[in-house]
């Protein structure tokens, strides 16, 4: 089975009408709920559908309530803003009559300009990394019941995680991790297209970083995490069927929510994409 083209359907929405795009609920990377990185992409591509010639370089959203994969989702489109040189959209995701997540976009003209960015980390190349399926398979037996089928469904997203952290008896750890990710096989795709992807699997791992200092993960059964609110910023063209690095950090928890930080660079080095996001780590 081909396990990108599900998540290509995923990222193809129907126009219903002007400024308004219908997509596919089911098929993320959880079959409890919509996967956030799901409802981002999809939003992103809707607000796509209405921008011509500019790209989006950063994205504000936030989750508002959890998205019920056994229905469509309605995309919302509100063509904010076209300027001379950027352009704004506002999108807003609709299930069941109730908005479940906002977003604004921002698309800008190409233009020259200083460069800089921070180096890559050092780092073992992914081919000295287990595949996450490897690992699983390891610790499947580990995992609840009802949560195993999910823990072990294939992903379009080819993951090696770096370091050994024991999601099922953790100890306090570094905030700060990486993996590289890609999709499982190269792809024919628009720049656009490409910056979906990875805003898809940018919801992946980037939340739990803010457990690590606690020895916590999902597998403990002491905390209640959900995303509330996502954030990118795209530097550079990006193409996802290549491998790419995922830095992460969580400089802050408290309150019952942690403050994630990523870096996403190409293989060669080169800083594609930032992102950030607060999410919810309630004590049970």
């Amino acid at each position: 089975m081909d396990l990108l083209t599900p998540l290509l359907n995923l990222l193809t929405l129907e126009k219903l009408e002007v400024n308004l795009f219908r997509g596919q609920g089911h098929g993320g990377e959880t079959s409890r709920r919509v996967f956030g990185g799901q409802v981002v992409a999809q939003a992103l591509a809707a607000a796509y559908q209405t921008v011509e010639d500019r790209a989006c370089h950063s994205l504000h959203s936030y989750f508002i309530r959890p998205g019920d994969p056994s229905q469509p989702i309605i995309y919302e489109v509100d063509q904010a803003r076209d300027g001379g040189s950027f352009t704004t959209r506002r999108v807003t995701a609709i299930q069941k009559g109730r908005q479940i997540f906002n977003l604004a976009a921002s698309f800008h003209v190409e233009e020259p300009g200083w460069t800089h960015q921070h180096e890559m980390p050092d780092i073992p190349p992914p081919e000295e990394l287990k595949n996450r399926e490897e690992k699983r398979a390891e610790t499947a037996h580990l995992v609840p019941a009802a949560r195993k089928e999910d823990y072990l469904r294939p992903s379009p997203i080819e993951v090696r995680v770096v370091g050994d952290y024991d999601y099922f008896n953790s100890a306090k750890a570094s905030d700060v991790n990486s993996l590289w990710f890609r999709l499982v096989r190269p792809v024919e795709a628009t720049p656009a297209e490409h910056q979906c992807l990875l805003t898809y699997a940018s919801d992946m791992y980037l939340l739990g970083s803010a457990l690590r200092p606690h020895g916590e993960s999902w597998f403990t059964g002491n905390v209640m995490t959900a995303s509330l609110d996502h954030a990118m910023w795209f530097h550079g063209p990006i193409n996802f069927g290549e491998w790419h690095l995922y830095s992460m950090d969580a400089p802050w928890s408290g309150g019952g929510r942690g403050f994630n930080r990523g870096s996403v660079f190409t293989r060669d080095g080169d800083l594609v994409a930032s992102t950030a996001q607060e999410g919810l780590i309630r004590p049970i």
